[in-house]
């Protein structure tokens, strides 16, 4: 029964210290939890062995359930939302949103490429698309190397004049001939 009132004894006279010592590892709402947790282990291990130095061993015990305490959290919060089975709505809509946009952009592209010379749209598309090197671009072709450097210039100007244009003026439509990009890239 000693053994009993010394583990409680010196539970009380460190209860302080170790809800100091817990409250800079977890959040404010689980020290007591710990601190509580802390006198269950240290009490349960005395009965089962003579612990000597009391004090050292709820401070450590409380260390490593606060540390095991941060580890389940993290673990539990920082699952990946692939995991998940159901997203949160307003995470849906706004996924949702950030496709259509990023296909709407990719169709802008496209349409953009495709008004470009011939020429300079199969350089364009090489370098950017395929990701090939103006050298590889230019044996595949059988030109200069100086001159798809210039195509994949003049492509990535038209290409972005042309998406500028139409963003700025969505009402008109980007097949419409009488578009100035259009005339311009013939």
């Amino acid at each position: 029964m000693t053994t009993d009132v010394n583990m409680a004894a010196t539970f009380f006279d460190i209860t302080k210290q170790l809800k100091r010592f817990v409250s800079r590892i977890v959040q404010p709402d689980d020290v007591e939890d710990i601190v509580q947790e802390t006198f269950i282990k240290s009490y349960e291990a005395d009965l089962n062995q003579d612990i000597q130095f009391r004090r050292s061993y709820m401070l450590k015990t409380a260390k490593h359930l606060a540390l095991n305490h941060i580890a389940k959290w993290d673990y539990k919060f920082n699952d990946s939302l692939e995991h998940n089975t159901e997203l949160p709505p307003l995470l849906k809509s706004s996924q949702l949103e950030d496709e259509y946009t990023s296909k709407e952009r990719f169709l802008l592209f496209c349409r953009a490429t495709d008004q470009l010379n011939s020429s300079i749209r199969k350089c364009f598309i090489f370098k950017k698309v395929y990701g090939m090197s103006q050298k590889e671009i230019a044996q595949h072709m059988q030109l200069s190397e100086s001159t798809v450097e210039k195509h994949i210039a003049k492509g990535l100007l038209q290409t972005m004049l042309y998406m500028k244009e139409y963003e700025q003026s969505p009402n008109q439509s980007a097949c419409d001939e009488a578009h100035p990009i259009k005339r311009a890239v013939k």
